[in-house]
């Protein structure tokens, strides 16, 4: 094999690389936000590559043709979507959960920046995210998160799909993130009930009082003290169920 042919299927292991991890590091939690610029996320996920690229169980080789490379990377490319886009969607718990919270407490302004990534994300929703994110790093979960990418090598082979079981799994995957989402929120709609019955009751035994002002207030100031509460609780249940999700992949 001449230096040239060396060169090129290193390259192209490379490519094959870059084209399972790369597609997961766009999505991914922590790596693939969108306040980081492209550029930045691009040269990360390249250098990356480059750094895990002699872990990897990805040999040194040249397709027989050019269709052949092109079904390849595009089955690696799949790959990749499907586990950044799942970690994606099990961090929209902590979106969901913000954006019911900040309905229920009176903390979700119509005039509000937008600082999340879907449309009416509320300033709650994106601060329990940050958190979620800066809590993955804080607790070096984002390593767990690279010992997967690679683990995903004996789960996945290379060049091997299963659409099925990739189906099923984002499936089970959305309804566990709006489990955890209800879960997160629930004592916030506890709070909604008991605030709103009660202040249903005093409006009926006083009608002159000015419920809407009074109850804006209330709802407002116990919001914020069962969030400040149980923000920590909420970000370390999330992290350790983020966690035993990346754990399926180590075999």
């Amino acid at each position: 094999m001449s230096l040239e042919d060396i060169v090129s299927a290193q390259i192209f292991g490379y490519f094959v690389v870059v084209a399972r991890l790369g597609a997961a590091l766009m999505f991914m939690p922590g790596f693939g936000e969108t306040q980081i610029p492209v550029r930045a996320r691009l040269s990360f996920a390249l250098v990356l590559c480059a750094a895990l690229y002699p872990v990897t169980p990805v040999p040194a080789f040249i397709p027989e043709s050019p269709a052949a490379a092109a079904v390849l990377l595009g089955l690696e490319v799949t790959v990749g979507l499907w586990i950044g886009l799942t970690a994606r969607v099990l961090l929209a718990a902590l979106q969901f959960a913000g954006y019911q919270v900040g309905q229920v407490s009176g903390l979700a302004n119509a005039f509000g920046p937008s600082l999340g990534s879907f449309e009416g994300a509320t300033l709650v929703s994106t601060l329990i995210l940050l958190g979620g994110v800066a809590a993955i790093f804080a607790t070096d979960a984002h390593h767990v998160i690279l010992m997967a990418l690679l683990d995903s090598y004996n789960v996945f082979p290379l060049g091997r799909i299963m659409t099925g079981d990739l189906a099923e799994q984002i499936v089970k995957a959305g309804a566990h993130s709006l489990y955890i989402g209800t879960m997160i929120s629930a004592p916030f709609f506890v709070m909604g009930v008991v605030l709103n019955l009660g202040m249903g009751l005093a409006n009926r035994m006083m009608p002159q009082l000015p419920v809407f002002f009074v109850a804006a207030s209330i709802l407002i100031a116990v919001g914020l003290l069962i969030l400040a509460a149980a923000i920590p609780s909420v970000l370390d249940f999330f992290v350790r169920d983020f966690i035993r999700w990346f754990a399926n992949f180590t075999v």
